[in-house]
């Protein structure tokens, strides 16, 4: 289906999925790919009370000129017990993949195939741009907003599904650009980003940036959460931050609402801002 682009014979397999760009190292850009497949949409086959669904994926990314640069293949496995299946249909399934691109446009294609139904097959391609991380410009990852963020041991630092450096994100996904990440309102908003690229002051060996929080409801775009911290109080003498943040959101009345990131540089004289929308239900 991904090479072919043949049509499509049964119910398509719907899924959502999501990329996201983190600086790895020079020219290097690591593309996590994040897809969400809700359990209502994946058949399940029950055997001594356990119900399990399987669902396989295939991706490809190539470069504008259709070279192959990168395929990866695997399995998720959902098991419930039966007798609780109706009840976590509205459930989703994550799958992440990291890929480390270097800078350019490329093109992604995945297939996901319901294998306790085979003609359930459901396809996705987008082109996207690697950004390049020029050293002398502020800069930013994404920011992605995430249903757990967490710290994880030593020895997985840099490994593992979800992991970005020392940090687990399970990424709250977008469906569409119109469609933004939900959460209920007994639950965090985690968010994360990193800065790049920060000026050092030579004679104090120390960066010098204000990074201003925001949360803005979209309805009257008034301005909710306002709050401003140092450069130095992350990390002082490195031109990198890590920005981890988690927003109870119980004080926001059901709505859609934008966190924006804004940094100021003190030293460079430079600005950036990041921003993401998300919904409260």
């Amino acid at each position: 289906f991904v090479t072919s682009h043949k049509l499509l014979t049964g119910p398509f397999f719907p899924f959502d999925v999501q990329t996201d760009f983190v600086k790895i190292g020079q020219n290097k850009v690591m593309v996590p790919i994040t897809l969400q497949i809700k359990q209502k949409d994946i058949t399940f086959k029950t055997k001594d009370d356990v119900s399990k669904g399987l669902v396989d994926i295939y991706g490809r990314v190539t470069t504008i000129t259709d070279r192959v640069v990168s395929t990866f293949e695997d399995t998720v496995e959902v098991e419930e017990p039966a007798e609780l299946l109706s009840q976590t249909q509205n459930h989703a399934s994550l799958y992440w993949k990291a890929l480390p691109l270097a800078p350019g446009r490329y093109r992604i294609d995945i297939a996901i195939k319901d294998v306790n139904n085979p003609n359930h097959v459901g396809t996705w391609a987008r082109a996207i741009t690697v950004p390049e991380y020029n050293d002398n410009s502020l800069a930013t990852s994404s920011l992605i907003l995430a249903d757990k963020m967490q710290h994880v041991p030593d020895k997985d630092i840099g490994s593992g599904a979800f992991t970005i450096g020392d940090t687990l994100l399970w990424p709250r996904v977008m469906a569409t650009e119109a469609t933004p990440a939900s959460f209920h309102r007994n639950q965090n908003l985690n968010f994360w980003m990193q800065v790049y690229n920060l000026g050092i002051n030579e004679k104090t060996k120390r960066n010098d940036a204000t990074i201003e929080y925001q949360i803005i409801d979209d309805k009257d775009h008034k301005t909710l959460l306002d709050t401003k911290e140092k450069s130095t109080s992350i990390a002082a003498g490195s031109d990198q931050l890590t920005l981890e943040k988690k927003l109870p959101l119980a004080s926001l009345e059901p709505g859609k609402y934008t966190v924006k990131i804004k940094i100021h540089d003190a030293i460079s004289g430079q600005n950036i801002a990041q921003s993401a929308p998300f919904v409260v239900d």
